[in-house]
């Protein structure tokens, strides 16, 4: 007796239940009820003959041969976007909607200085933007959900095209009221002992607060997390601790003149995070995305030069800007 062939909505469905963990939260996230993903899930074990998924009272993972089958099903569904992208391009050139996932710490700062020109430069291209942590953008990217992301680096997920844009740097930001608030920048020896508080632990700033924290013999705060970077600056402006918040935010977000904290530098230790454009490796739309790529410079060097360092499109270096002089490892 022949059996049937998997479907894309069901190798979609599993890879969904791997990735939440459980079949509830699979459910709510796809927006379909639960009655329906158990139903196409066991469609995909029926067609293929053997037991994809195992439930425990911790929640659901993927038994033995599962596991094999997440690569194979995801590389299966990223060939399937390439195949409609590609008949996109064919039909329409540079034009119909291409989704762009920003971590939420980058985009609103960022895009609208880019939207414009890109629209004067591609009248016929729609953009859909959606936002999510740096994380869970890289896992969306390889599901298909974005057709390419603006995000810090590194991205770790295999079969795709990073171009490195530029280096934005941090600022140090304390509460009006601090000691540190008449400075314009410390010293690094300076931040021995102070408290710091970062954003949660699902975004990139995270890391880079408990690497700096660990380097500069600072201690950083677990009992409290920022949710996003207007929650951290008001939990600095409180008096809860210090913050290192990207200079594209502070140069959006924070006035001079009025407001509850102080912004400074680090003096000859200027931290930065590297962002860089990423999409799937068999992109049918990849010259345009390396054309966005430099669109991005290019608003780079005219708005945000005084922030951000550069990188070359053809050497890969960062050209340095009055401020950013300087990269710190490991973050």
């Amino acid at each position: 007796m022949k059996r049937n062939r998997p479907t894309i909505k069901q190798l979609r469905y599993f890879l969904g239940v791997c990735e939440a963990g459980s079949y509830r939260r699979a459910a709510e996230r796809m927006g379909v009820s639960q009655p329906t993903l158990t139903a196409q899930i066991a469609g995909l074990e029926t067609a293929l003959g053997v037991r994809l998924l195992e439930r425990s009272r911790g929640g659901t993972s993927p038994t033995p041969i599962g596991r094999d089958m997440v690569p194979r099903a995801r590389r299966v569904l990223s060939e399937v976007e390439a195949l409609i992208d590609a008949a996109d391009v064919s039909r329409q050139g540079p034009s119909g909607t291409h989704r762009l996932g920003v971590p939420p710490t980058l985009g609103p700062y960022f895009l609208p200085n880019l939207v414009p020109e890109l629209h004067r430069r591609y009248p016929a291209l729609k953009l859909y933007v959606r936002e999510s942590a740096p994380r869970e953008l890289e896992l969306e990217l390889m599901e298909g959900r974005h057709d390419f992301i603006l995000t810090p680096l590194p991205v770790t997920a295999g079969g795709v095209v990073v171009d490195r844009l530029f280096e934005e740097s941090l600022r140090v930001v304390v509460p009006e009221d601090h000691p540190f608030a008449s400075k314009k920048s410390l010293k690094a020896e300076d931040l021995q002992g102070e408290t710091i508080l970062a954003l949660e632990e699902k975004h990139h700033l995270y890391g880079q607060a408990r690497a700096l924290s660990e380097r500069l013999g600072a201690n950083l705060r677990r009992d409290y997390e920022g949710t996003s970077l207007d929650t951290l600056r008001q939990m600095v402006g409180m008096g809860m601790g210090i913050a290192f918040l990207p200079a594209l935010y502070v140069r959006s977000e924070i006035s001079p003149r009025k407001s509850e904290v102080a912004v400074l530098e680090l003096e000859a230790d200027t931290t930065l995070r590297t962002v860089g454009l990423a999409w799937r490796s068999h992109a049918p739309n990849s010259r345009l995305y390396r054309e966005v790529a430099g669109l991005i410079r290019d608003v780079g060097r005219r708005e945000f030069a005084d922030v951000i360092r550069i990188h070359d499109a053809n050497t890969g270096l960062a050209h340095d800007s009055d401020t950013a002089v300087g990269i710190t490892s490991g973050l």
